[in-house]
């Protein structure tokens, strides 16, 4: 009969939420979200998941699921390690081996994609910035989508010759050279060259 009790007392949603607490899950899920500067209805439409919801997991007031934590680390690009591990305990150290990045097109829906990128710091939760290594490729100037974001970027040319567009100016980079600038300006890249253009680049302060 006690072990039948104790059985019941494990799968009450209290005891959960009570074994949950040092975590502090409900916080950092607040968190990410304002570091994006991010709204509730906004993470809804990202995530699939009611602003109601959301606003209740945030509370504290609802136990998350795995699955619920998973499709919104993967909204924040962190890993789902971040909602289970102490801050103060958290590693700072995360090797990117070559043989396990991917590159991803810059815009799916984009046809031929104006860049390919891959991600040089995957393996770090709660990221302070963000390293890519990015393909640019040569496009002709009519299909050039300038972008912004906010915060801020830093790119250094490895190989190739790049042309950029930072607001009305252009600039034309060769291997070594790099640039720096307010990512809210729009911007755009395009290879010189017939092969594409690879640097490496690096965005701060944009909320990620």
């Amino acid at each position: 009969m006690k072990k039948g009790r104790t059985a019941r007392n494990l799968t009450d949603s209290g005891v959960v939420a009570e074994s949950l607490r040092p975590y502090a899950i409900a916080e950092k899920l607040r968190m990410l979200r304002l570091r994006r500067s991010m709204g509730l209805a906004q993470l809804a439409e990202h995530t699939g998941f009611s602003a109601a919801m959301l606003s209740r997991l945030e509370n504290g007031r609802l136990v998350p699921t795995l699955p619920t934590l998973t499709r919104i680390a993967l909204v924040f690009n962190v890993g789902l390690d971040y909602f289970f591990t102490d801050p103060r305990k958290r590693h700072i150290v995360a090797v990117a081996r070559r043989s396990e990045r991917k590159s991803f097109p810059a815009d799916p829906a984009s046809e031929p994609a104006p860049w390919h990128f891959e991600t040089l710091d995957f393996r770090a939760s709660d990221r302070r910035l963000n390293g890519f290594l990015a393909h640019f490729h040569p496009l002709p100037v009519d299909q050039i989508r300038p972008h912004y974001h906010r915060g801020v970027e830093l790119l250094y040319l490895i190989e190739g010759k790049l042309e950029m567009t930072i607001g009305l100016d252009k600039f034309r980079l060769g291997p070594g050279d790099a640039v720096y600038f307010d990512a809210m300006q729009k911007h755009a890249y395009r290879s010189l060259v017939r092969r594409a253009c690879t640097a490496v680049v690096v965005t701060a302060g944009d909320g990620r």
